[in-house]
């Protein structure tokens, strides 16, 4: 039996959310795009792979801080499961009503390579909404029945990469992203409403089997 079935709807549901909410834009987008803006791509390329790396420190320490919960209390793990989707909701919320546009600072100063994957990994990984999000986003589809840290990590791991792959875009499109993306709202109320339709399912639903 595989740890976590890859052909499941549960893992539907969780890729498709996983990919909107990486494409929405957020602290690790916004630093990367200002990052190009202020050096060129390759600085805007060094920072994503920062913030990839930063992400996974997240994706770790919730796994395991995860595990000593669960093997402490099943009720603990389910308070921790249908709080995450009241905060995923409250996410969603705000996204939905969100007008703001896609707003970057260009006064950073010049870095070299190593400086500026150590700053985008310092950002992402002191980014304590992200370490919420996680714990909030991945439970929802974690089997207690099998190894909570192997599926959190495999779970965490493909946030990671649709979060890298989209800093990387948005490092390359950095200029676009500035003068086609003034408004944000289309993307916000699409993320909004996949964090809304998540959390409302999880509170209706047990994903878990």
């Amino acid at each position: 039996m595989t740890i976590i079935d890859f052909t499941s709807p549960e893992f539907s549901l969780f890729f498709i959310a996983a990919l909107v909410l990486a494409f929405t834009p957020g602290a690790s987008i916004t630093y990367v795009v200002a990052r190009t803006a202020a050096e060129g791509k390759e600085a805007g390329i060094n920072s994503a792979f920062g913030t990839a790396t930063g992400g996974l420190v997240h994706v770790v320490a919730a796994a395991l801080g995860l595990s000593v919960i669960i093997s402490e209390s099943a009720f603990l793990f389910s308070v921790i499961r249908y709080a995450g989707a009241c905060y995923l909701i409250y996410l969603g919320i705000r996204l939905f009503l969100a007008h703001k546009s896609l707003r970057v600072s260009e006064n950073l100063q010049p870095a070299g390579k190593l400086k500026l994957f150590w700053q985008g990994f310092t950002v992402e990984a002191l980014n304590v909404k992200t370490a919420l999000f996680f714990l909030a986003f991945i439970p929802q589809f974690v089997n207690v029945e099998n190894s909570v840290v192997q599926q959190f990590i495999i779970y965490g791991v493909i946030c990671v990469v649709l979060n890298g792959t989209a800093d990387l875009m948005a490092a390359l499109g950095a200029r676009v992203l500035l003068n086609k993306l003034n408004s944000a709202r289309f993307v916000s109320f699409t993320s909004g409403s996949v964090l809304i339709g998540l959390g409302l399912f999880v509170a209706v639903n047990d994903v878990k089997r």
